[in-house]
């Protein structure tokens, strides 16, 4: 009877226990808590994701600044470095230091006046040229008689002679085909580029015709920061009332006062990129007309400025100066853009000479002498017929095929070259070779490699059948070297 009890007891009680659990008010309640969990879940969400914006904003702001630092030490560097170079320049014009451009007469140093306080680099330019060294030039070329030149040598003549002064008197072996093609550079524009392995004697070969010619070449070493046209010509600096002249500049207004050819080496060119620094170079020799080229160089003419700067501030550039460029291919370089290997003429120095016994002299050779040699040979030696015919048929098979054109350019610098490099001592499809090689197959390295090694086969046997068996080694060779990097 007991147990009865209890049981009744626990069932009546589990009962109430139910009906309290599951009454209207518990209902409340438990919706009250699930909403209670809900918000606090959600203000924990709200709270973590501001938190983690808050975080992303806080790392955004360091690495900005970090940005902003570094870009600041850039510009103190670059700044420090001009003032640097500032204050070099003027103390050295204020200590009279024998500085003068490579090549330059020694009376083109800088001299003293007297009274001329050495002391500190905060001084201005209280009397002459802002000038310095361009109006020294202007004394130099007061009493100037042009020199006797050598206008009898020929074109093949200067090739074999420039050959063998360089093995016999420097030591620098060159095959006479780099020879007769970097005469026939000079032919085609005023910008070459030598490009080759490090050690092949891409800068010596320039140095080496300066030095035939018993004109010194120029060497600039460009700078990786470089980026505009002030890097090579130098600035007015408005503290020291001076213009800061740099060697390039000096050459440029030298070259314009007589017949010397000039050569200036842009060496490492692809440090920096060409066409930055150089652009206005690339515009101005595009200009047919010569007295058209006139590069900016201050922005008016001063009555004691040099006599050859303009009323506008402007220099002539000399006709009688060729720019060699040196590159090289690698991750300290900047690639070289199709503007600038469409304006010049690029050479190729992949492998060293084999040396050989030779004597050789310098010989004087004018600027104008040499023109007239290759407006001579363009007359004597004009492309066939035939072979324009070829190069028209060749036109049309690369734009089927590849959509190249050769263009009024490529087919002016064409008939430049060719004639040029026949004089020379080349035949016309060694130059056509050459100049289709470097010119227009060159352009399919920019093409689908796939679509090009595809091909291949049928443009190399579309070239021996055009031409003749193996007759354009160097244009089968550019081909197949792209074929096999793909």
């Amino acid at each position: 009877m007991a147990n009865l009890i209890a049981a009744f007891s626990f069932t009546e009680f589990m009962g109430n226990v139910w009906d309290a659990l599951t009454s209207k008010i518990a209902l409340i309640v438990y919706a009250a808590i699930i909403l209670v969990l809900i918000l606090v879940l959600v203000i924990r969400v709200i709270v973590n994701e501001h938190k983690r914006v808050s975080e992303i904003a806080e790392s955004d702001a360091r690495r900005q600044e970090v940005h902003e630092n570094e870009q600041l030490e850039t510009v103190r560097a670059e700044l420090d470095r001009k003032m640097n170079k500032i204050s070099l320049d003027v103390a050295a014009v204020r200590k009279s230091v024998a500085y003068a451009p490579y090549g330059a007469p020694a009376s083109a140093l800088p001299a003293k006046r007297a009274g001329e306080k050495t002391e500190g680099t905060e001084e201005v330019n209280e009397g002459g040229s802002r000038f310095y060294m361009l109006t020294e030039i202007d004394k130099e070329y007061e009493n100037y008689v042009r020199p006797d030149y050598d206008d009898e040598i020929e074109l093949k003549e200067l090739c074999e002679e420039f050959r063998n002064f360089s093995a016999g008197k420097l030591k620098l072996y060159y095959d006479i085909e780099d020879i007769r093609r970097f005469i026939g550079a000079l032919a085609v524009t005023k910008l070459i580029i030598l490009q080759g392995m490090s050690g092949t004697g891409k800068t010596s070969l320039a140095y080496a015709f300066g030095e035939f010619l018993e004109n010194k070449t120029v060497v600039v070493p460009i700078q990786p920061m470089w980026k505009e046209r002030t890097d090579l010509v130098g600035y007015y600096n408005e503290f020291t009332k001076r213009f800061n002249e740099t060697t390039l500049l000096y050459k440029m207004y030298e070259a314009n006062n007589n017949e010397e050819i000039y050569v200036t080496v842009l060496d490492e060119m692809n440090i920096a990129r060409v066409e930055y620094y150089f652009a206005e170079f690339l515009s101005l020799l595009e200009i047919p007309n010569p007295d058209g080229r006139n590069l900016d160089v201050v922005a008016d003419r001063w009555e004691d400025d040099p006599k050859l700067l303009q009323h506008n501030g402007k220099l002539r550039l000399p006709t009688n100066m060729w720019f060699v460029g040196t590159a090289n291919n690698d991750d300290s370089t900047f690639s070289i853009s199709d503007k600038v290997y469409d304006r010049a003429m690029v050479l190729n120095l992949d492998k060293k000479a084999t040396p050989f016994e030779a004597e050789g002299n310098y010989r004087k050779i004018s600027a104008t002498h040499l023109e007239e040699l290759m407006t001579k040979a363009q007359r004597e030696y004009d492309i066939s017929d035939r072979n324009l015919r070829r190069i028209k048929k060749l036109d049309e098979y690369m734009i089927k095929t590849f959509h190249i054109t050769f263009g009024n350019r490529i087919m002016k610098q064409i008939r430049c070259y060719v004639p040029v490099l026949v004089a020379c001592g080349g035949t016309e499809l060694e130059a056509l070779d050459d100049i289709l090689a470097r010119k227009v197959f060159r352009k399919l390295e920019s093409k689908n490699p796939v679509h090009v090694k595809q091909m291949a086969d049928g443009v190399c046997a579309y070239l021996d059948e055009l031409f003749g068996e193996d007759k354009l080694p160097l244009c089968k060779e550019t081909i197949r070297l792209i074929e096999q990097n793909v």
